[in-house]
């Protein structure tokens, strides 16, 4: 009964509005894949200002934009309050004229890694594949330093390195090396020659890193044995690597929740007495991973860092090289998990103490703790409020510079803003006390911060403060929004609601056409990107969202929410998503949802479709077989849909370890007979960040349970939202399920 009445609204719906509302039309489309060129792609005039500080000096030079797009060089004196121009640009065209080259853009001129003297007079970049030096005192001069070199290429970020390979290491007296020879420790007296093999224990299954750590006294070095596991690989094909060419298969070691890890043991070998201290495992014998060692000071301990497995517990630990006994000095504990990859952590350089940021009071904050005790002395952070990240530790005066969100109880709770702080929590100062959002960036001595604020309906506003009190000293630049408002540039709402327990406040963005008529219904397109791990709605202004407002311009009102399970609010906030993915925060955004279409009865909640990429696509798939009485059609892009086929450490973080019901739950495979509204997948074929079986096993699993999708597989593409192919089959996929519209041929569009 409840299908007979769905089935005759849209039919009247079909029949009666739409040709009225005529949304999805080709001029729409025109407007949807034109509105970049229209926008300018979005470009608005010092909306991103990039500040270089000058080493040694208090100037910074930064690249200044006009209107009509010409950039110039534009340095700041903070001292003295006043800013020139880094450089002529004719005089550098002219000086490259006379190297032979012409064609350099002297309303752009694009110097890439560029660096300044501290007086000025010279200057060193990279332009055109090249290497240059422009000297500006006296006569002009210009030289060629030679093609840029290019870095070694980087293993991908899944590759676990083996520490194989370092060579010998010095020790800091320079009297001895050590080094690995066939999996074992030796030492070689530089004076004599002499080579001492320390250890004989070493095997191709149970091998010492040749990274190696030397103490001080370089009469001892740190060293991790490690006993490697067998390692996992992804295989991709790519079908399309040039015309006419065949096929490559391509191979990516990927660990993935439930994989067997190595095992690191630290241990010292003291060269003068030619023996191997070995430590007893059990404070670290559960190892995610071990981060270090690191030699104290007085070379009597190391210190290492413990991830346990699942997350549960983390550890710095203290290592005595004398008799190899192990001690914590800090200890972080809870019954979800710990928030590893944000902890900050400070030694201090008096060897006593250690600044420590931990979720334990239901916020992130900076704690001192006592190295002898293992002890907190005390919180230096405290409130309702969130530290973010730690700028500066100043030793010398005491001081902590950090940015943080949620301390002004008036404004968005999510905006960042700088502060400084004494050692014993007295003295905070908001260096940023604009409204909006910050980015700071201070200067080497910490005396000045150069502050860019805005929000996502405000342009950006960039001035020069004192570090210490947070005065504006001088304005540097406006974010020109003129052409982009000319151009019809609609700001987004910013829309505040509360989630499903009915108090908590969600925050969220509305996004309507260019040509919106509030007397017209509009569908509803939701952009999910839930995490969790962090928080996603934008809250810096960004001249053109490319998600978003160029769907809006086909006719529908699209929106984005954090909900619970998303960070940066409180552990108990994000708490939500532990074992518990499935719950993607959808409560929420419904709620969320609900309350914009009571206060704008424009906004069709009978008619709400959702779209995302990675988590977000997992999300958008979850939400129509668990959510289908509200969200009417999804189009989801490179999903992690089954967390056990996904990477280790992001699953692990969240859903724990060893793998439980919770991952079945969470599973879009094991769910997919569930499906009763119109999806379409998409996948990129060498996605290397999501394995692309994710996706193809719910394709499969679909196809068992006799259920219609659409399966999308792009050629040659990575991680992705669909790129340009994707984006134009979401358009047509939401225009044709949500408005009922037929989309208007590719071949008629003005891309």
């Amino acid at each position: 009964m409840v299908n007979l009445r769905k089935l005759i609204y849209v039919s009247l719906l079909t029949a009666l509005s739409l040709p009225a509302i005529a949304q999805g039309t080709l001029e729409d489309y025109n407007r949807a894949f034109g509105l970049a060129r229209k926008y300018n792609y979005g470009y608005v005039p010092n909306a991103r200002i990039t500040p270089h500080w000058i080493e040694g000096t208090d100037k910074f030079w930064y690249i200044d934009e006009s209107p009509d797009g010409a950039r110039s060089y534009t340095v700041v004196d903070a001292a003295k309050r006043k800013r020139s121009p880094l450089f002529d640009a004719k005089s550098l065209a002219d000086a490259f004229k006379a190297n032979g080259i012409d064609n350099v853009d002297l309303r752009n001129p694009a110097l890439e890694r560029l660096r300044v003297s501290a007086n000025l007079d010279t200057l060193w970049f990279d332009l055109d594949g090249r290497m240059w030096t422009f000297i500006k005192s006296g006569k002009y001069h210009l030289a060629d330093r030679g093609a840029v070199t290019t870095p070694p290429a980087q293993p991908h970020w899944m590759v676990v390195d083996e520490e194989k390979d370092f060579g010998p290491v010095t020790s800091p007296d320079g009297s001895k090396v050590a080094f690995v020879r066939d999996h074992n420790l030796c030492v070689r007296d530089l004076k004599t020659g002499v080579v001492t093999q320390l250890t004989t224990d070493g095997t191709i299954g149970n091998y010492y890193s040749s990274y190696i750590y030397w103490a001080p006294d370089s009469r001892k070095f740190a060293v991790n044995k490690i006993k490697p596991v067998e390692k996992r690989y992804v295989y991709y094909v790519e079908s399309s690597p040039a015309q006419g060419s065949q096929p490559i298969l391509h191979k990516q070691e990927y660990a993935k929740p439930g994989d067997e890890l190595r095992f690191k043991l630290p241990v010292i070998a003291d060269v003068e007495k030619a023996v191997v201290i070995v430590p007893d495992t059990r404070m670290f014998d559960r190892q995610y991973d071990l981060y270090g060692p690191m030699w104290n000071a007085d070379s009597e301990a190391i210190t290492f860092e413990y991830n346990e497995r699942g997350h549960k517990n983390y550890r710095i630990l203290e290592m005595s090289a004398s008799d190899g006994t192990v001690r914590p000095l800090v200890e972080e504990s809870h019954d979800k998990y710990v928030n590893y990859s944000r902890i900050f952590r400070h030694y201090l350089e008096d060897g006593k103490r250690i600044i420590w940021s931990s979720e334990r009071d239901n916020f992130n904050h900076l704690y001192m703790y006592d190295r002898t005790t293992g002890k907190a002395t005390h919180q230096i952070t405290k409130g309702d409020w969130y530290v973010r990240d730690v700028v500066n530790v100043d030793e010398k005066n005491g001081k902590i510079y950090f940015s943080a969100n949620g301390v002004n109880k008036d404004e968005d709770p999510y905006f960042i803003r700088y502060y400084v702080i004494n050692f014993d929590g007295t003295g905070m100062t908001d260096l940023t006390p604009a409204p909006g959002t910050h980015r700071a960036v201070f200067s080497p001595d910490f005396k000045y911060l150069v502050d860019t604020y805005s929000t996502v309906s405000s342009a950006p506003v960039t001035c020069l403060r004192d570090a210490s009190s947070g005065k504006v000293i001088m304005d540097v630049a406006v974010a020109d929004l003129s052409a982009l408002i000319d151009a019809g540039w609609k700001a987004p709402e910013v829309f505040v609601a509360p989630g499903r327990d009915g108090k908590t406040p969600m925050w969220g963005v509305i996004y309507r056409p260019s040509n919106f008529d509030e007397n017209k219904k509009y569908p509803i397109v939701e952009y999910i990107y839930q995490g969790p791990g962090d928080q996603y709605v934008p809250k810096s202004f960004v001249g053109l969202n490319r998600n978003m407002s160029a769907l809006a311009e086909l006719g529908f009102i699209v929106v984005m929410v954090d909900g619970m399970g998303t960070s940066f609010r409180s552990r108990e906030f994000e708490n939500v998503c532990y074992k518990n993915l499935v719950d993607a925060g959808l409560p929420d955004h419904i709620s969320w949802i609900k309350a914009a279409g009571e206060k704008y009865p424009y906004m069709d909640i009978e008619r709400v479709g959702i779209f995302g990429a990675s988590a977000g696509g997992q999300e958008s798939t979850t939400a129509v077989l668990h959510h289908p009485e509200f969200y009417k059609a999804a189009y989801s892009a490179c999903g992690c849909h089954d967390n056990r086929m996904d990477k280790i450490w992001w699953n692990e973080q969240w859903l724990g370890y060893p793998i439980d019901d919770s991952y079945i739950e969470a599973s879009n495979v094991e769910n997919a007979h569930l499906l009763s509204r119109p999806l379409m997948l998409v996948v990129g074929e060498l996605d290397d960040n999501v394995d692309p079986a994710s996706t193809m096993q719910v394709a499969d699993a679909l196809i068992k349970a006799n259920k219609d999708f659409e399966l999308v597989v792009i050629p040659g593409a990575a991680h992705t939202l669909g790129e340009s192919f994707g984006e134009h089959k979401r358009y047509d996929f939401f225009v044709r399920h949500l408005m009922g519209v037929n989309p208007p041929a590719w071949t008629d569009i003005e891309y």
